[in-house]
């Protein structure tokens, strides 16, 4: 009798466990279904051949089907010209962010110096400081520089605010990386530009590959700097030029607007499409420890 009761517990508890299996898989769809929502409706308003986003005749799915809104954009707009400045501006700061981050994160992670927690803790608060209250103090110094309405400009700007991201997301990683690995290739005669490059690069190319999507992320999507250091339509990022489609209430068309809108995230979509397998592995390592 016993066993049976055992039996009859144990299928019990597994049943409650496929139950609140099932039952978590399924709201998570519905989340993901009602987070998809926006993106569908924008699709539709973008093959939408009326100028209209919320009417009392509007369908989810567009009543009046074309692709003409998609070669308006490229057509009577600068579309490729604000791609290509974004890609400009986001490849260069990821490299040169990944550039400072890197070597800054292991020396922090590694050596022991005067002054280290003293270092990390402004480089927290100058990124956690409002980026609207040092706008006229970046501003003043660009100008002084003449780098006011320079590609350069910006670079060094979005630079210096995501190589500190970089340096606390990579050192979170350098820290969950054994010092014994590195004593034993240094017992093997290996120097510590090899062990950096053949060893700790390698383990951390995860944490590396979320820090750069990061960066890539941040550029791709900024406004406020582009829009204040930058003028004129040929110097427009995607963000600024989004924005410069629909700043004219009376000629702005929704429908074009949201062709760009979704033109301008596909290749972020696609990127971390291709590098989602290191996401979750360089998230959490990069948060163990700070």
């Amino acid at each position: 009798m016993e066993q049976i009761k055992r039996a009859k517990t144990y299928k019990d508890k597994k049943r409650v466990r496929i139950l609140k299996t099932i039952g978590l898989e399924v709201f998570f769809i519905v989340l993901c279904i009602i987070t998809l929502i926006p993106i569908f409706y924008a699709l539709s308003v973008s093959f939408n051949a009326n100028n209209s986003l919320i009417s009392t005749d509007f369908s989810f799915f567009p009543t009046n089907f074309t692709f003409d809104n998609y070669v308006r954009l490229f057509k009577e707009n600068d579309m490729l010209l604000w791609f290509g400045n974004s890609l400009l501006l986001a490849i260069s700061t990821v490299v040169f962010s990944l550039a400072i981050a890197i070597p800054a994160a292991y020396a922090f992670s590694r050596m022991n110096f005067k002054g280290k927690k003293t270092i990390l803790k402004i480089l927290i608060l100058l990124n956690a400081f409002p980026s609207t209250l040092s706008l006229f103090a970046i501003w003043a110094i660009m100008r002084n520089l003449g780098l006011v309405n320079t590609k350069i400009g910006l670079i060094i700007i979005y630079t210096g605010t995501m190589a500190i991201f970089g340096i606390w997301n990579l050192k979170g990683y350098f820290d969950t990386v054994p010092c014994e690995i590195e004593e034993a290739s240094m017992i093997d005669g290996a120097s510590n530009f090899q062990i950096i490059t053949r060893i700790v690069m390698p383990l951390a190319k995860p944490a590396i590959i979320v820090t750069a999507v990061m960066v890539l992320i941040y550029v791709w999507n900024e406004y406020l700097y582009s829009v204040t250091f930058m003028t004129g339509s040929e110097n427009y990022t995607l963000a600024a030029g989004l924005y410069g489609l629909q700043a004219n209430e009376t000629s702005g068309s929704w429908p074009i607007f949201a062709a760009a809108s979704l033109i301008t995230s596909l290749p972020i979509l696609i990127i971390f499409l291709l590098v989602q397998k290191h996401m979750v592995s360089g998230l959490s390592s990069g948060g163990v420890k700070g």
